[in-house]
């Protein structure tokens, strides 16, 4: 690897937090689907807006506006640095150039160097580019990382690759269809993680 990455380096990229040690790669597409992956131009124009699902609603709503997929992975983020106090990350905050490392190997160092790692699927996400990621770091840690992650889908969300991971490496799912509810959902999975380390049967990560 042309560039090595350490819990050190992470950590030092970051502010503090009351637990700074304890690393937690957030995982999620930055971009919203594009109106136009969905409808045609003459599509757009004749849209009845309050007739489309709720999560095309909201896009509709919010087009012209910063990007959600991204803005969603901040705000949990922003979140559990408040509280409980992690040092949550995404690989844009470590900012290695990929020409050093290309990004799914990034993915893989993040994750082997976090206490803990979350995938978020939003409905709204441009997923592709995740789920070769997220293949990748589970086909080289699940084995041993397993227990330290975790992915969050929202409800709306049906994934042939989500289904494959529960079954080939007995992955932890959950699904939220709220934010709040998906906050709640990766504190919780946070709080048990850093007990395990503490008091139970995961490794204390230094």
């Amino acid at each position: 690897m042309a560039q090595e990455i350490t819990r050190d380096h992470i950590a030092d990229r970051l502010g503090d937090v009351a637990y700074d040690r304890f690393l937690l790669y957030l995982m999620g597409p930055y971009k919203s689907f594009n109106l136009n992956y969905v409808f045609n131009n003459d599509e757009l124009n004749d849209v009845e807006i309050n007739e489309l699902p709720g999560p095309f609603r909201k896009l509709f709503q919010n087009k012209g506006e910063i990007d959600e997929a991204k803005a969603l992975l901040r705000r949990v983020q922003g979140d559990l640095r408040t509280d409980p106090g992690i040092n949550a990350f995404l690989a844009v905050d470590i900012d290695i150039d990929t020409d050093a490392v290309d990004a799914v190997t990034q993915s893989i160092e993040y994750s082997r160097c976090a206490n803990a790692t979350v995938f978020i699927v939003p409905f709204l996400g441009h997923n592709f580019g995740i789920g070769e990621e997220a293949g990748s770091v589970l086909e080289n840690l699940a084995e041993t990382h397993g227990d330290r992650i975790v992915f969050v889908h929202e409800s709306d969300v049906t994934s042939e690759m989500i289904r494959s991971a529960r079954t080939r490496w007995d992955l932890r799912i959950e699904t939220y269809e709220t934010e709040a509810e998906l906050i709640e959902t990766v504190k919780r999975f946070v709080v048990t993680t850093m007990n395990r380390e503490r008091f139970g049967d995961l490794e204390y990560l230094e």
